[in-house]
Order: structure tokens, then sequence, then C-alpha cells
């Protein structure tokens, strides 16, 4: 089950790690790079919407295997799920751009 408030957290701690750098475009892509999962968060109707930037196929297998699988993850806050799929597209391995 995720945590809304810890990813709010975690979401604040990338934005001020990327605020700080000197590259804020590479600043992110280490944090991305770094982590196993990476969620985008963003404003919704329902309060907090979701989308999965990176590390689907791991949520995935523990969804069918109902295991408590130890992994590192964090989230970063977007405007909307439009940004969120572009930054997905713009952070996946070069064979995944060009197939996409």
């Amino acid at each position: 089950m995720l945590d809304f408030d810890e990813l709010r957290e975690l979401a604040a701690d990338v934005r001020v790690f990327v605020e700080l750098a000197e590259d804020k475009a590479e600043a992110l892509k280490a944090v991305i790079s770094a982590y196993d999962v990476v969620l985008a968060i963003f404003p919704a109707d329902e309060g907090m919407g979701l989308h999965v930037i990176k590390g689907s196929e791991i949520l995935d297998r523990i969804a069918r295997s109902g295991s408590h699988a130890v992994y590192s993850h964090t989230a970063v806050a977007v405007p909307d799920l439009q940004h969120a799929q572009a930054l997905k597209l713009l952070t996946a391995p070069v064979e995944q751009r060009i197939a996409a």
C-alpha cells in the first residue's frame, strides 16, 4: 500500500535537490536512474494522481506474487498526467524512446 504523505515528502526532497542543482535536467535524470521505482504524482480530481515513470515491471511482479519485496523508490511532482507521461518517455532508455 502506498503512503501518499510519504510520496509527497519524497517529491519535496527531489524538488529541492533539482532546484539546487546547476544542471536541473541532469539532476532529474540522476534521481530517476538512482531508484528502482519512480512515481510521478500530480493533482487530480480524486486528490492525487499517480503514474509510474520507472519500475512498472517491478510493481507488476510484486502485485502478481503478493510478496513484500524490497525496492528503492521515490516520487517526482509534476503538474499533470501529460507531464508525467512525457517525463517517462524522456527518461526511458534510448531503445524504448525510438520504439515509442
